[in-house]
């Protein structure tokens, strides 16, 4: 078993990054998703991320 992480800027890099990875026909057992949200002053960050579960 093997994981691949991927962190994004925004959404869309993420999809295009995790189908990318997809292409690979690699055996994907868990995907993992999550969104980060960070304040710094008046400026709000972003953080998309993936976790691939696969063999």
């Amino acid at each position: 078993m093997k994981v691949k992480v991927f962190d994004e800027e925004c959404e869309r890099d993420l999809e295009v990054s995790v189908n990318n990875f997809l292409n690979n026909n690699v055996d994907v057992l868990d995907i993992k998703y999550q969104v980060a949200i960070a304040i710094n002053g008046e400026e709000q960050i972003y953080c998309f991320s993936a976790m691939i579960i696969y063999h």
